[in-house]
């Protein structure tokens, strides 16, 4: 399985490196996760309670952080075991982009292999629940980021006197005046 896509984070970019560094809100935002402890630097033990299709399972698996460019990406490997519902492992690229002073665009490609149960449901209903958990993990993720540094700011509108004599000044130019 191969998944890439990009999220928009309503912050700056070294918030959402912190962000992606706080196991607290890791934790509360990826779905079914029941811990996530830190281990040795750059290693951590997960619990997550996952459902592919009829198959649900408790996975037990370890996360560890490599290729580390702070603030700006690093290289994510996993693997877990369900028991007899399959086993699970692979490895994501994350890349944060400014795009902003309160906005980031969060990269990720996401490459994983499964056995087991779990393999035998079929490539596109684990594509359609790895992209469902991805939607909900960046829902929980944004929501927790809102709450813990407050909204976006909204753009400044321009000043009306400056809308209004570009509004004039294109219609000069519409006019041939």
């Amino acid at each position: 399985m191969e998944l890439t896509s990009q999220q928009a984070l309503p912050v700056a970019q070294q918030i959402a490196w912190e962000a992606l560094n706080d196991t607290a809100m890791l934790q509360a935002a990826i779905p079914g996760c029941e811990s996530l402890t830190p281990g040795e630097p750059g290693h951590y033990d997960v619990q997550v309670t996952a459902a592919v299709g009829p198959v649900k399972a408790k996975f037990k698996g370890k996360l560890r952080l490599e290729d580390i460019v702070a603030p700006t990406s690093y290289t994510i490997h996993f693997e877990g075991q369900g028991g007899a519902a399959g086993h699970g492992k692979g490895h994501a690229s994350v890349r944060l982009e400014s795009t902003g002073p309160h906005a980031t665009m969060l990269h990720y490609t996401a490459h994983a292999t499964v056995g087991g149960k779990i393999a035998q449901i079929g490539s596109r209903l684990i594509d359609m629940a790895a992209q469902k958990m991805a939607t909900e993990f960046f829902t929980q993720f944004n929501a927790a980021l809102e709450a813990k540094y407050g909204p976006t700011p909204a753009p400044a509108a321009p000043a009306p006197e400056g809308l209004l004599a570009r509004i004039v000044a294109w219609l000069k130019r519409l006019m041939g005046n």
